[in-house]
Order: structure tokens, then sequence, then C-alpha cells
């Protein structure tokens, strides 16, 4: 071999060998060998309880979201134009006219929802919030099979926000009902919809709390909190168990932002089922009545009644021939026990109350004078006109407005001075004669130049209204107070 072969040869042979060392050294570099088991010291018990658990979730999801719907809806609803008050003043119009500085769009357009249900039985009944099927003029339910159908709603009680609507289907699958009573905190649960139209989501959590009431969402509250992710969309959907048990229906999240910040809430399912089954059966929801207005016992009211602790209802007033009435029940009377369960908030007594059938016995524990005493009361039908003052469903301008009291927490998250008093709007339906002209957390002092102290002035006014009457009231709106008429035409 001439030598300038043998160098070429030399040459050819360093260059073959860098680039094995080469290689070799960039495999390294970004293909580290490593034993990963070893590495991250999980142990093999640990793995298999993880991947049981996670099997577990994934059975139940499997077992109850072919039970979950999606719900759209479509809506007519009014489009209001500016809310500037003084565009209603007579110099205004006097130089620009009426139409000044108000929006130039049509008056009604549609409006689209969506929501989420669950069925609850073979042959088409859907449970769902009120709030998702409210003035809807067409509902479309989204089977997870992908058929769709048309939903009627057969019943609604907004006190509970809850609606039954029904498709033309058979041979559903259905979720099993659970105990919500049973319910503790820390149990596990799955929270399954459509949240922003994500068919079929499934988030996991724990129950956070149990019995949360004066939330300002329904007239009868006593949610379950979770921390299972609920966003818009989940409204109506299923709150479940480790049974796969349908233990609530997701109805709010409590948020700042609009978005989902940790705390859920939810209509547990044995409310809900007595709802549905009166709704079904009846048409309509028949509550038990007693007759009294109950206040919580502070420790200021504790004191002055020597009481050792705050448990209990006060009543307030006895309203005229009511069963409470009739059993000798009386103003300043505390009522301790409802048939043996002890009361410890006013709402556990409503809830209850109102959990029993009109014209049944039951024994009411109170103290009277610091003295225990057993009464029996035979409980009525919640009047009609009482219901009708509490829904909003008046007969005049007033219709479709909701309102309640203003509690410390409400003025101090709103920024209501003390001095403001009266109540605060917390709903308006769409079709109501003052949907342009109120707004959501608008207070109401004064109506036709009559003052407003509480929810009961406000009913009492308001059920004297006549159909054809117009309306002066006194708002409190933005930092400033304001009147506004409405119109009955």
């Amino acid at each position: 071999m001439a030598l300038k072969e043998k160098k070429l040869y030399i040459s050819i042979l360093f260059v073959i060998t860098g680039l094995i060392i080469g290689i070799a050294a960039t495999s390294q570099l970004f293909y580290p060998s490593y034993t990963y088991a070893q590495s991250s010291n999980i142990s093999e018990e640990s793995v298999d309880f993880l991947t049981k658990t996670g099997k577990a979730m994934a059975e139940i999801a499997e077992a109850v979201k072919p039970a979950i719907v999606n719900i759209s809806t479509t809506r007519t609803v009014n489009i209001s134009g500016t809310m500037d008050p003084f565009l209603d003043d007579p110099f205004f119009k006097r130089f620009f006219g009426d139409n000044f500085g108000r929006q130039r769009v049509p008056k009604e357009r549609k409006s689209a929802g969506l929501g989420s249900g669950v069925i609850v039985s073979s042959e088409g009944y859907i449970i769902t919030n009120y709030h998702v099927v409210k003035g809807a003029e067409e509902i479309k339910v989204l089977l997870s099979d992908k058929r769709e159908f048309t939903g009627k709603v057969i019943g609604s009680d907004p006190k509970t926000e809850i609606s039954i609507i029904k498709i033309d289907a058979k041979d559903l699958t259905t979720i099993p009902w659970g105990n919500s009573d049973s319910l503790q905190v820390g149990e596990v649960v799955l929270a399954i919809g459509t949240p922003y139209g994500l068919n079929q989501t499934v988030t996991m959590g724990i129950v956070s709390a149990l019995g949360r009431a004066n939330v300002g969402i329904a007239d009868y509250e006593d949610f379950i909190q979770t921390d299972a992710a609920i966003n818009p969309g989940n409204s109506g959907g299923a709150l479940v168990n480790a049974r796969g048990e349908l233990i609530g229906i997701n109805t709010a999240i409590y948020s700042t932002s609009g978005g989902y910040q940790g705390i859920g809430l939810a209509i547990p399912s044995n409310m809900v089922k007595t709802v549905m089954d009166s709704l079904i059966k009846k048409g309509r929801v028949i509550r038990g009545w007693l007759g009294v207005s109950i206040q919580k016992l502070t420790p200021e009211l504790a004191k002055q009644f020597s009481l050792n602790d705050e448990n209990g209802a006060l009543i307030s007033d006895v309203v005229e021939n009511s069963p409470a009435e009739k059993a000798g029940l009386k103003r300043g009377d505390i009522i301790i026990e409802y048939d043996g369960a002890k009361i410890s908030e006013p709402y556990v007594l409503r809830n209850m109350v109102a959990n029993t059938a009109p014209g049944e016995e039951h024994k009411v524990t109170v103290l009277i004078d610091n003295k225990r005493l057993t009464i029996d009361v035979t409980t009525g039908e919640l009047p009609v006109k009482m219901q009708r003052a509490v829904t909003g469903e008046y007969e005049n301008a007033m219709r479709g407005i909701g309102v309640q009291d203003i509690t410390p927490a409400i003025a101090k998250k709103l920024g209501i001075p003390g001095k403001i008093k009266g109540v605060i709007i917390n709903d308006i339906d769409e079709a109501s004669p003052a949907a342009d002209r109120l707004l959501k957390g608008d207070v109401i002092q004064e109506i036709n130049r009559k003052k407003i102290s509480g929810v009961k002035d406000f009913q009492k006014i308001v059920l004297e209204i006549e159909r054809d009457e117009d309306i002066l009231l006194l708002i409190y709106r933005g930092g400033s107070s304001l009147y506004i008429t409405l119109s009955a035409k």
C-alpha cells in the first residue's frame, strides 16, 4: 500500500471513530438510560392502589354518563335601551327627542342557552334547573348516543330551582337515587354535565359542606357544597357518590369571576325527588305550612330570652287563622324541635315543614318562657297568594320581580350604605313589564311613596296594587337614589 493511500485510510478511520464517539455522546445526552421505577421510589402498593382508584372512578363515570343530557334552549328576550335616568328628564327630551341616546336595535331577539339534565325515568322524564328552561320557547335534548329530541316542560318549581322536562323516548338509561341525608363531609363525589357546551364532562371532588343556605339562589335552600369543578353549563347536571347514585343536582357556582373557584352548590337528591314526584303526579308542588314568621336567634336575642344557646327558630309573627295559631303558638315562642328533629337554624324548620303533606299532625317542641313544651300541630297548605308573593307572580307591573332582604353580607359585597333600607332585586323575568327598567342588584326603597323595610312590607304593598295601576318606585342604584315609574300598559 502506498504511503499516500495509507494516510487517506488512517484519516477515514479517524473520521469514522469520531462519528461513533459523537453519536454515543449525543445519545447519552438526549436519551439517558433511567430506571424509572427505582429512581422515583414509588412502591408497588401505591401504584396498585392508585390504579384501582382510577379504574373505579372510570367505572362510575362510564355507568353514569349515558343518563346525562345536553339541554339547549331558545327564547325571545326584550332588548332594553340604556338605563341612564337622565334620558327620562323632560329637559333632554325637549332638545334631543325621545330617542336620544337609546340603542337603535330591535326590541326583541332570539337568545340561546345551554345547560344539563339527568334522566331519572326510562320513559323520558329529565330533571334540570328552572333557570335552564325558564321562558324557553324551544328545548332540544341531546343524548349521549347523539340522538336529539324535543323537550317539553312538565312542571317547574322556582322555589327550589327545579324543573322537569319530558322527551318522547323509551328504554332510556337512568341513574339510581341516592340518599342525600346520609352524606358526610369529605365523601368523594363526581360532577357530570355540559360545561361551556362540552358534553359528558366529568370532574371529581369531595363534599365540602352540607346544609348551605341563605345564598340567595332559591327560596328553599339546603345545598350540598362541593369542590368538584362546576362551570357555566353544568347547571342541571348530576352529582353522584362512589356508588354511582344521584345525590344532588348541580345548580350554581359561588364565584366572583363567573368561573370555577372551588365552590359548587347542588340541590340534595331527597329534596329533588319530593319536588319531582309532586310535579309529575299533581302538576304543582304542594307544601306543608305552619303560618309563622321565624328568625334566627342571635347572641343578643338569646340573652334577652334567657337561653343557653342560639339553636332554634324564634317566632316573630303568627298568621291569623293559621295552623300555628290554632295550635296555640305565639310570637316570642322558640321552636327547638320538629317531630323530634332538632332545629339549629330557621331554614331547617322551613324545609322540614315544606316537605310534609298538608293535613298531617306533627309534634312541635317549643320553649315558652324558657319552659319546654310539646304541641301537636296539623299542617295546612301554603296559600296560593303567599306563594305568588315569594316568587314574584303578581298580577301587576311588578310581576316577575324576585326580591330578598338585605343581609349584612350582601350590603358589604355590593357596597350598600347602612342608611339604605328596603329589599334587593335578585331576579327579573325577561318577560316582566319591569325588565327594561329595573336591574338585578337594585334596592327598592319605596313603592308608591310607601317605605319598604323588608320582604314582608314588599309583599304586602305589591299584592294590593291593581293590574292596571301605574307604580312609582324609589330605588338605590350605583351609589345614588332615583325614582322610576312602571307603566301598567
